[in-house]
């Protein structure tokens, strides 16, 4: 193999690296922010109060 290919082939696999490191950053985060609404929720089912959604409504009921 010649030096560049080599190098090119290191900046390759370095960037899906980092790609998948970032990836599971942003699925770590997502995994806490779920978590941590859950426990709102659950809070709030103790205490008697409303949900309150912070992502996207339920879905809706078909009613025809």
């Amino acid at each position: 193999m010649t030096e560049n290919t080599e190098k090119g082939q290191k900046s390759r696999k370095a960037a899906i690296e980092r790609q998948a490191e970032l990836r599971r950053e942003r699925a770590a985060e997502k995994l806490r922010e779920n978590l941590s609404r859950r426990k709102q929720q659950t809070r709030a089912r103790r205490s008697g109060q409303a949900d309150e959604t912070d992502g996207l409504p339920a879905a809706k009921m078909d009613e025809s």
